[in-house]
């Protein structure tokens, strides 16, 4: 059993089974000999409502691990700043008073109750902790918000504070903010609740109206972040969005919202360095993690990759792909490292989105995949290098055509993936689709130790979002523009037609 992260009332473990998500078999949980839970099935598990800077004794399924809570410099209550927690009025003066009041080191505690809010701003150094039965509740109107400028100040003194789909764009703030701070954490068993469906946040949602739409929660440019145990839900549009952040830690989390609202993403790592995701259930009306690095022009002007990202015992549901790249992915996602996770009726489980015009400032490369199920994914594998959706210029010959274009600045590059001990079942459309450019060809795919087997009642449908498409039931594995492809111990059980089909393709191993 390790020790995953501490707060001065709460912590996080992870058994370390190896199994995907789910523990082999229900487990007690004890603290200091007592049971305090159970029956617990995840591998990774928290516990709340500790005592600061004290000794205990976790002890789960007859491991045990001694650990101590963190010092507490001040314990402040929300409704000792006046805060009503029953929805009767805004509490946004409360909570920013509490915050204001907070030295480092503090806990700003939210008691059970329903909290009325327009945008909460973190500073340094500060837990928010919200109790179980607390929820933050979003307000319905957008004029109440304050607007996060895309751009502000001049020369040496330009700043950028808000971003909506890899550009410099001013946005909303969300119900809770953080810019430019540092060691800061949100945990407990309480709710962020972006209440968008009581709102017209889906109205004219491609629009900008006033400002972009907010986020559940956002974070600019902070450093050694924890999200802890808390449930996001409802929200504008991503759940949790971490933008040029350093260090993020986001355990035991529940990110929900309904299928069918329009880009509402789980988590969308952007332009972030160190990201390790572990113990979330995601079940969400778009992707379920979506790790982005900006547009070309934000690309060129910080050169800013994605990288160093874990992503471990998450299970992932009803969303448009479960761990995806892009669209905006200009700056270069590297070393993304996804393991023991579950994948749950998602429409693809792997996805990058990119295409001519994303650039070459940064290359999507070096990423690895192990020990997954994916249960009823309508395509496991999708690399499309002919993504046609966002603004115009996606259906456009220069995009589409399969026609050997000159390499230029504007020419994406994806790398090196290895897919190892996988099991498939349910498949629809097909087991993987990666299409490359003739002129910048995908460099290496390795599929180790996976299994396919087919839903055959389904209806034919597309492996992705390209021009030219042809919709496809129960197909294999097809490459198109890849410098090498290694399959060792694929198997297919069901398949319809040819099990690899390759096109354009320079080396193939199949063992």
């Amino acid at each position: 059993m390790k020790l995953m992260a501490l707060t001065a009332r709460s912590a996080t473990f992870s058994t370390e089974y190896g199994s995907a998500y789910f523990a082999p078999s229900a487990f007690e949980v004890k603290l200091n000999g007592r049971s305090v839970r159970e029956r617990e099935e995840r591998n990774v598990f928290s516990l709340f409502s500790l005592a600061p800077d004290t000794e205990y004794e976790v002890e789960a399924d007859g491991k045990k691990l001694a650990f101590r809570t963190k010092k507490e410099s001040l314990f402040l209550n929300v409704k000792d700043f006046g805060a009503a927690g029953d929805l009767s009025k805004n509490d946004c003066p409360a909570f920013v008073a509490a915050v204001a009041c907070a030295e480092d080191g503090s806990t700003v505690y939210v008691p059970a109750g329903d909290y009325l809010l327009t945008p909460v701003f973190l500073k340094s150094g500060v837990t928010l902790y919200l109790e179980k039965g607390a929820r933050l509740v979003g307000e319905t109107d957008r004029t109440q918000y304050p607007i996060l400028p895309g751009v502000t100040g001049d020369g040496r003194n330009r700043r950028n504070f808000g971003t909506w789909q890899g550009e410099e764009a001013d946005c909303f703030a969300s119900v809770v903010t953080a810019v430019g701070c540092k060691n800061i954490a949100i945990a407990g068993e309480g709710v962020v609740d972006g209440n968008a469906l009581a709102s017209d946040w889906y109205k004219n949602h491609r629009l900008m109206r006033i400002a972009w739409r907010p986020r559940g929660l956002f974070f600019n440019r902070c450093e050694n972040i924890l999200l802890q145990g808390i449930t996001v839900r409802d929200t504008p549009s991503w759940n949790v969005h971490p933008y040029f952040c350093k260090n993020v830690r986001l355990y035991d989390l529940a990110l929900f919202n309904t299928p069918s609202m329009p880009t509402t993403d789980g988590i969308d790592p952007d332009c972030c360095e160190n990201v390790d995701i572990a113990g979330v259930h995601i079940s969400v009306g778009d992707d379920c993690i979506a790790i982005k690095s900006g547009t070309l022009e934000l690309a060129r002007r910080y050169k800013t990759p994605c990288k160093n990202i874990g992503i471990t015992d998450c299970l992932m549901e009803s969303g448009h792909g479960g761990v995806v790249f892009g669209s905006e992915s200009s700056g270069g996602i590297e070393d993304v490292h996804v393991e023991r996770c579950v994948f749950r009726g998602t429409e693809r489980g792997f996805r990058i989105k990119t295409r001519r015009g994303r650039g070459r400032v940064g290359e999507i490369s070096r990423v690895t995949f192990k020990n997954i199920e994916m249960q009823n994914v309508v395509t496991p594998f999708v690399i499309n290098m002919y993504y046609n959706m966002g603004d115009e210029t996606g259906h456009t010959e220069y995009v589409w055509t399969t026609e050997k274009l000159p390499v230029d600045d504007l020419t994406p590059i994806v790398g090196e993936f290895e897919f190892e001990n996988m099991t498939c079942t349910g498949v629809a459309c097909c087991a993987g689709a990666f299409y490359g450019l003739p002129e910048e060809p995908i460099k290496r795919i390795k599929l180790k130790n996976v299994s396919f087997s087919f839903d055959k009642n389904c209806a034919p449908s597309y492996p992705d979002m390209k021009e030219k498409n042809v919709a496809v039931k129960n197909g294999g594995l097809y490459f198109q523009f890849t410098d090498r492809v290694e399959l060792e111990n694929v198997t297919f059980d069901g398949v319809a037609g040819e099990e690899v089909v390759c096109d354009g393709v320079g080396a193939v191993l199949r063992r």
